[in-house]
């Protein structure tokens, strides 16, 4: 049994903040790679940023200098603290987890999603 429940979306103003978290229910005896993804309307799913199995950080470059991706693994929790946030970035943000080395585009456990909403 797996789940992930991700919070912290929200509507934001233009050059605003916002921190999403993602609280992961994993097995305690395994090591994964973990990461956020997004999806606007009408477009394909992005991966924009992970930390693999390995703990080096990968982002997209959308998001490169604005987005910052942690986590706490002890209690298996991610975070994207997500600054400088334009209309762009309006999506529906997924974490996701995977036992493989690093995450592709189908990873093997999703969130359900938060909303993020930027404009004026």
């Amino acid at each position: 049994q797996v789940h992930m429940v991700e919070s912290g979306g929200g509507s934001v103003q233009p050059g605003g903040s916002l921190r999403l978290s993602c609280a992961a229910s994993l097995s305690s005896d395994s090591t994964y790679s973990m990461g956020w993804f997004r999806q606007a309307p009408g477009k394909q799913r992005v991966g924009i940023a992970q930390i693999n199995r390995d703990g080096r950080m990968y982002y997209d470059d959308s998001v490169k200098g604005r987005f910052t991706i942690s986590q706490d693994n002890a209690k298996n929790t991610l975070y994207l603290q997500m600054n400088s946030l334009k209309p762009e970035d309006t999506a529906m943000y997924y974490c996701a987890a995977d036992r493989r080395r690093i995450l592709t585009i189908t990873p093997t456990y999703w969130g359900q999603g938060t909303q993020v909403t930027v404009s004026s």
